[in-house]
């Protein structure tokens, strides 16, 4: 009996020792699991839009490249990557709106070159390259009609110099710029704008500092929001005039 007990009583402390180490372990796993989870963008439901954004320190590259009207009441804010297929796609959309509302919003496009796209980030300083020589606009254009060529060719720098030479740029001006800081300097501003915004795909689309629903990100969708906010801006506009003449 007595030798029985002694080894029980030698056990114990073996014993005591796995439950710790068993308890360590899991509580490392969870720690681990935690600080390397990944940020949750903004979630894309309509929940977003209306809600009063947040105030983002960081401005992006300033001045941004912008059309319409900066005194509009509606400001159209979007995020994309050169290379990304979904950008190339909802691009036509982005002029038609652009078209379709000219003065009453500001549309402003933002470089977010993502990092699984090894072209986005220089094609972002092309773009930024070509807006020196005052043809950002042109150069955009160009990268996202023409992405499926570019972005597979291995030589597709040289097809940028040809799309330089298109829209009357000096080539060579053109890629020192792509060479300099001042082009780059931009698009880092703008990542870092995105980055502040915890944008996490492209495109993204903002109106009036709210996330557009990537379901809504349509003609109708998109005219249906910033027609809200239109009529919004128009309503606040009026509601002072109303309470004078009571």
């Amino acid at each position: 009996m007595s030798n029985g007990k002694k080894n029980n009583n030698s056990a114990l402390p073996l014993i005591i020792i796995v439950l710790v180490l068993v308890v360590a372990v899991g509580g490392a796993w969870w720690l681990y699991n935690r600080n390397t989870s990944p940020k949750k963008p903004p979630t894309n439901s309509a929940a977003n839009v209306g809600k009063t954004p947040a105030v983002i320190k960081e401005m992006g590259a300033t001045p941004p490249w912008s059309l319409g009207s900066p005194n509009a009441s509606v400001t159209v804010e979007e995020f994309a990557d050169f290379q990304c297929p979904t950008c190339s796609v909802k691009h036509p959309l982005m002029k038609e709106i652009v078209s379709t509302y000219g003065n009453r919003i500001r549309f402003i496009f933002r470089n977010f070159p993502l990092q699984m796209h090894d072209r986005a980030y220089p094609a972002a300083v092309a773009a930024e390259a070509a807006g020196i020589q005052g043809r950002f606009w042109d150069m955009q254009n160009l990268l996202f009609m023409n992405q499926k060529d570019w972005s597979t060719s291995p030589e597709y720098r040289k097809l940028w110099d040809g799309y330089a030479t298109q829209i009357g740029l000096d080539v060579a001006k053109f890629n020192n710029d792509m060479a300099g800081l001042a082009a780059k300097s931009r698009v880092d501003a703008d990542l870092q704008r995105a980055r502040a915004m915890n944008v996490g795909s492209t495109p993204s689309v903002y109106v009036n500092g709210m996330l557009v629903p990537f379901e809504s990100m349509t003609s109708e969708g998109m005219r249906a929001i910033i027609d809200g906010e239109l009529a919004k801006a128009q309503s606040q506009q009026s509601q002072p005039a109303s309470n004078t003449a009571r």
